[in-house]
């Protein structure tokens, strides 16, 4: 993740020597982070609070609360409050922009820990969903022994454990610091380097470059790819439909995440030398930074709509969730068609189709 620009300044970065005036870049964070992490953090909030009841409700349906999830529901459901930890994060960083981190030490590392930590799980879980299609269409098979929750479990376990193995670096280097910006003080919560800060910061920002973007986009090409050639063979609707989803979530998550890595690297290669410093050039990545990465973090409320309100399965427990919360028992009519449409629509599948759709999966 990056290590720096969520919770301090741009500007003040340990590793910038040229005196260049950017107070305005403060001011403009001031007024434009803590709206837009608010706006994520509400979003996220709902969109992935109702994919955990819908989840929970739909395996109560469908196995009376005495079966386990579907791979693809277990990935989901730790992707969730992967991003439903990490939206809790976003308001403490809001009033830090809005005023000053007033929270103390303890809550500035826990929570630059808790962000660290579900940014880069979050990511991963989405790259597991890919490979977890991948297994389910191309190898429908011959993977069956591959596809079971148990290893899915593991998968997860790895994935929590690695990620809290590279939070490990906000539980250790976090600390609350005043910074002078000439007009006033500022108490900011950030990643203080005390030796070789150059060194780290540039190693840092590396890794969540592979780790956060680089690594988990070759998973999910390679996976579309191969289900792409896969689906040749399905009916014309069904491609059709399965089509739209892989241009959906791989063109989402590149236009999330692929600014914000770019003007990561630019950064690492200025404090390298590589790129020469001007103050133009710093009020560039700066406000580039800043913005790019509220994009980023805005994908954590894009994954309710991509992984679950696109499964016809969701949007229809969905809505008889909602009606049973309301009190409503109408339209029996309108689900039966529903369910009869389902019905047709799964027997016109190719056979790697219906070996997706047939595990009690939510997202199907």
């Amino acid at each position: 993740m990056d290590y720096e620009n969520l919770t301090m300044p741009p500007d003040l970065s340990m590793s910038r020597a040229a005196p260049c005036i950017q107070d305005d870049i403060y001011v403009f964070a001031q007024r434009y982070s803590p709206v837009v992490y608010s706006l994520v953090f509400i979003l996220a909030v709902i969109g992935n609070v109702l994919v955990l009841c819908v989840i929970r409700r739909y395996r109560t349906s469908q196995c009376g609360g005495a079966c386990a999830f579907s791979l693809t529901d277990t990935f989901l459901l730790h992707l969730a409050i992967s991003d439903l930890l990490l939206a809790f994060t976003l308001p403490l960083f809001a009033v830090q922009w809005a005023h000053e981190w007033v929270f103390g030490l303890t809550a500035c590392k826990i929570s630059g820990a808790l962000f660290s930590l579900n940014r880069y799980s979050g990511i991963l879980f989405l790259a597991c969903i890919s490979f977890d299609r991948y297994l389910a269409i191309v190898h429908a098979v011959r993977s069956g022994w591959k596809r079971n929750t148990c290893h899915a479990q593991i998968a997860c376990a790895l994935i929590w454990v690695g990620c809290l193995g590279l939070s490990g670096v906000d539980i250790t280097f976090k600390q609350v610091v005043t910074h002078d910006l000439g007009h006033h003080k500022a108490v900011l919560c950030q990643v203080w380097f005390t030796e070789n800060p150059t060194q780290w910061q540039v190693g840092m920002q590396l890794l969540s470059v592979i780790l956060g973007f680089g690594l988990p986009l070759l998973i999910m090409l390679y996976c579309y790819i191969r289900i792409f050639r896969s689906l040749c063979n399905a009916s014309r609707r069904q491609k059709r439909k399965s089509l739209r989803l892989i241009i959906s979530l791989v063109t989402v998550f590149v236009l999330s995440w692929a600014p914000y890595n770019c003007f990561q690297l630019a950064d690492s290669l200025q404090m390298l030398g590589f790129v020469e410093l001007s103050c133009h050039f710093g009020r560039v990545l700066d406000i580039g930074t800043l913005i790019t990465e509220s994009v980023g973090l805005s994908h954590c409320a894009l994954n309710p709509l991509l992984y679950g309100f696109v499964g016809v399965k969701f949007r229809r427990e969905l809505v008889r969730m909602c009606k049973g919360l309301l009190g409503q028992r109408g339209w029996q009519g309108m689900e039966g068609w529903r369910e009869r449409k389902h019905r047709i629509t799964t027997s016109s599948c190719s056979p790697a189709s219906v070996s997706e759709n047939t595990s009690y999966s939510v997202m199907g």
